[in-house]
């Protein structure tokens, strides 16, 4: 778990796109690794780039470039109040626009409702992506238990204000048990801070999406990209054998990361990097270049 590393500080900037500025991490290759290409990660639901924060050493130490992106709404990325404008495919649109500005192919990576969020972007057009990488993220809607909580999280937000509603998610339990913040990453205050700067509408409509999402995977499986799913050895928003079989649909490489549950780029960043750079370096270069 994180409590006992070092928990890294990384500047935060705004890349500007066709959409708009979004709030963005940019740790680039170590000197002397060898560039080896870029990582776009995406958070998960009530997340934020910093759940990345341990992945950026290690992948930098790899060769990777990872830029970490706050989506509209979330955390220090601006957005409406309008919950129509975070459908899942304007999130990917968002995601589009992002890789265009990067100006490059990137490997993409989406935790929980980020790998949502990702497989989205990779329907509407796959050609800016080297790799695609569902870490903690299933393939339809979420667990029943989960769906419960999204639920009394969204009943909250009809009639309590973004600091009632942190109040209630913390008597509720671990705040990554309600739909997604990482441990441990910058402390509770961090992750209080970054609830009060997300946007109601996008928590409301992203919450929804959860509940509802249709089983895409058929679909995805379609597309020449090459695949890889990324969980811990226990998850509870997704069932561990439902992504097992996820993988299997997609014949994707598949990664298990012991000691890790829903976030395992907070509770075993160092075994999930490697797992990550493992997967990118044996893509030829030409199904990437």
């Amino acid at each position: 778990m994180t409590s006992n590393l070092h928990v890294p500080s990384y500047e935060t900037r705004q890349l500007p796109t066709a959409r708009g500025p979004f709030a963005v991490v940019d740790v680039p290759a170590a000197p002397g690794a060898g560039a080896k290409g870029t990582a776009l990660l995406l958070p998960g639901y009530t997340g934020s780039k910093e759940d990345f924060t341990l992945l950026h050493e290690p992948l930098a130490a790899r060769g990777y470039r990872s830029v970490a992106v706050d989506g509209r709404g979330q955390h220090e990325s601006d957005g409406p109040d309008d919950e129509s404008a975070y459908a899942l495919e304007e999130l990917a649109r968002d995601v589009l626009a992002q890789v265009e500005a990067l100006g490059e192919r990137v490997h993409l990576v989406g935790h929980s409702l980020g790998g949502l969020i990702a497989r989205r972007a990779v329907l509407l057009d796959h050609s800016p992506f080297r790799s695609l990488t569902l870490m903690a993220s299933g393939p339809a809607r979420i667990s029943v238990s989960q769906e419960q909580r999204v639920k009394l999280l969204r009943d909250a937000l009809a009639v309590m204000s973004m600091e009632e509603c942190w109040e209630a998610i913390l008597a509720m339990g671990p705040p990554e048990e309600v739909g997604g913040p990482a441990r441990g990453i910058g402390g509770p205050e961090l992750l209080r801070r970054r609830w009060l700067r997300t946007r109601p509408a996008q928590l409301l409509a992203t919450g929804r999406q959860l509940c509802t999402e249709p089983d895409l995977v058929d679909r995805l499986a379609a597309v020449p990209l090459p695949f890889h799913v990324l969980s811990g050895s226990r998850d509870d928003t997704w069932p561990v054998a439902d992504l097992d079989a996820m993988a299997e649909r997609l014949n994707a490489h598949r990664s298990v990361i012991e000691g890790a549950e829903h976030s395992p780029n907070a509770d075993r960043p160092e075994a999930t990097a490697k797992a990550l750079a493992d997967f990118w370096d044996r893509i030829a270069p030409s199904a990437g270049s």
